[in-house]
């Protein structure tokens, strides 16, 4: 496996997404109330789309038309898990049966039907793959007929702080700049505040994307330091439109992410950000950064 921080809530989304069009051609509804925040866990990008691929297609092969998926990503703080569910109305799994689900070829067994074809392959990947993960994975369904649910578990990662660290000692900004910070986790938010007020700048700070578009607006800043995984409104959106708003088009705009791929770099570029930085960010980089241009 090639280990990462990987964003569960928009891996999820984009294996959804990936697979709606066999959903609608097989008349399954498909429902995915995913959180608009990243949901941090660490792992392999293609290993955990893999899994959540693999119930999918397991839900849509069980579903007859007219049914209906629920994908689910919720947080259980307690154990502080990330938990993906996968949720059908279809046939249904024998009692006798779920404690086999999970095994090679269980699905040859004449307790499933076997006309829906697969041989049980796709799930014990599955469970293979989330175990690899130090997670787990459990079936449940009140009987035949009724329908299943399909529940992986998997350890989750707290959010990046902003900055790597303090600076012992903040040198002074050359120029009072208006800079607007943009990031969904107060505690960053407030902190990184603190710092560059410290530098001598004039901060703004907004939690969601939403509340950033109109802060721009208002104070029309001359930089904003802006989170990708925002509320609302991502970085992404948000950076295109304030480029197409006059009061904010020349503004720099630094990306400060957690999405740190190559390919999240170039989106964020074609985006609008003049910089594209990956958290937890060194202090003085940061700092070199804001005064890269004059106000």
């Amino acid at each position: 496996m090639r280990t990462e921080r990987v964003d569960l809530a928009r891996l999820v989304q984009h294996s959804v997404e990936d697979r709606r069009s066999v959903f609608t051609a097989a008349g399954v509804g498909l429902n995915a109330p995913v959180p608009s925040l990243p949901v941090w866990v660490v792992g392999d990008s293609v290993r955990l789309e893999q899994v959540v691929a693999n119930l999918l297609d397991n839900a849509a092969k069980f579903t007859p038309a007219g049914g209906s998926v629920t994908v689910d990503l919720t947080l259980d703080d307690s154990a502080g898990d990330a938990v993906i569910s996968v949720r059908d109305t279809g046939v249904g799994i024998d009692p006798e049966m779920l404690a086999r689900v999970f095994d090679a070829f269980a699905q040859a067994d004449g307790s499933l039907d076997r006309g829906r074809g697969g041989l049980g392959l796709g799930l014990s990947l599955a469970r293979g793959l989330v175990e690899l993960h130090g997670g787990s994975i459990h079936a449940t369904s009140a009987g035949l007929g009724k329908g299943a649910e399909f529940v992986v578990r998997l350890p989750r990662q707290d959010e990046m702080p902003a900055l790597a660290d303090v600076p012992a000692a903040s040198r002074a900004a050359e120029h009072r700049r208006r800079i607007l910070v943009i990031e969904d986790n107060r505690d960053s938010a407030d902190s990184l505040k603190l710092l560059l007020e410290t530098c001598g700048f004039d901060v703004t700070v907004a939690y969601t994307g939403w509340q950033g578009l109109a802060a721009a607006r208002a104070v029309q800043p001359s930089i904003v330091v802006c989170d990708i995984g925002l509320p609302g409104m991502d970085g992404f959106a948000l950076a295109s439109a304030l480029r197409r708003h006059p009061g904010t088009a020349r503004a720099r705009l630094i990306a400060v992410t957690g999405y740190g791929r190559d390919e999240d770099r170039r989106r964020a570029l074609r985006s609008g950000f003049d910089v594209h930085l990956v958290k937890p960010v060194e202090p003085d980089l940061l700092l070199e950064q804001l005064t890269a241009q004059p106000a």
